[in-house]
């Protein structure tokens, strides 16, 4: 089922949810629609997917707005607007972020935290989102066809070798349907951070699953072997990379996500 509401400030937001069983807050990536937490979601429990701002049938809203912090505000406002005082929260890339976030900040609404290819530990505008800053640039000066020239570069020849996958995604952003929303979050979102501290995160007591993969510059896997560390008693989990053998690695993560999630329940 896909629906929308109205958050506080007055911009319309998308949300899906689907399945049935304990439910579960399992946020998308940058630039992503509902079929990517989708595609790695184990049956058993009822996914709920925010579409943040800018992203698939949400509006973009106030520019000023775009933040991690206030995607977080999002998800707690339509967590109200279900009846959902906490749940099992998590997420991929910036999903996992704005999980983190929200753990850290309020605690309360959260009861267990996954953190799936992070692609930030504290710091924000960490070197390796460097490449969307390129697309940016390239899409505000050259439009769809700033492509050509990304592809030409540097940066997209060596994530072509080191990391196809982290290439192949880069690539959609010049055909992403709404193109002055994409730029509006690449000009924004890559230079933002989760706004916790290392020492913050250390005080975390909830139970917590970390998922990392190989061949991904974006989401290093030393990003989750630092959360995993600083978060008392998390479980660690390396998946085969997705740009090896994709269908290896959505098999293990649903494996992944739904033996964490039966422990919680």
């Amino acid at each position: 089922m896909t629906a929308t509401f109205q958050t506080p400030d007055g911009c319309r937001l998308a949300y899906d949810i689907a399945g049935q069983g304990p439910a579960v807050f399992w946020q998308h990536g940058l630039g992503a629609t509902a079929a990517q937490p989708a595609e790695v979601f184990p049956e058993g429990f009822t996914r709920i997917t925010l579409m943040c701002r800018g992203h698939d049938g949400s509006d973009l809203g106030d520019l000023a707005r775009l933040s991690i912090a206030q995607f977080g505000q999002d998800v707690l406002a339509l967590m109200d607007h279900l009846g959902l005082q906490s749940v099992a929260m998590g997420g991929i890339s910036l999903g996992a972020a704005i999980s983190l976030r929200l753990a850290v900040t309020h605690p309360l609404r959260v009861k267990a935290l996954i953190l799936a290819r992070p692609a930030w530990v504290d710091h924000p505008a960490p070197e390796t989102m460097q490449s969307y800053v390129e697309v940016a640039r390239q899409l505000a000066r050259h439009g769809e066809i700033g492509r050509v020239l990304f592809q030409s570069g540097k940066i997209y020849r060596d994530l072509s070798i080191a990391s196809p996958d982290n290439a192949a995604s880069l690539v959609t952003f010049f055909t992403r349907p709404r193109p002055e929303t994409t730029l509006a979050l690449l000009q924004r979102i890559p230079l933002d951070g989760p706004g916790a501290t290392r020492a913050q995160i250390a005080t975390l007591t909830l139970p917590t699953l970390v998922l990392t993969t190989g061949q991904d510059y974006v989401h290093p896997a030393a990003y989750g072997t630092d959360l995993a560390a600083l978060i008392p008693h998390a479980i660690l989990t390396d998946l085969p990379a997705k740009g090896r053998d994709k269908l290896a690695h959505v098999a293990a993560f649903r494996t992944a996500l739904a033996q964490f999630l039966t422990a919680q329940t």
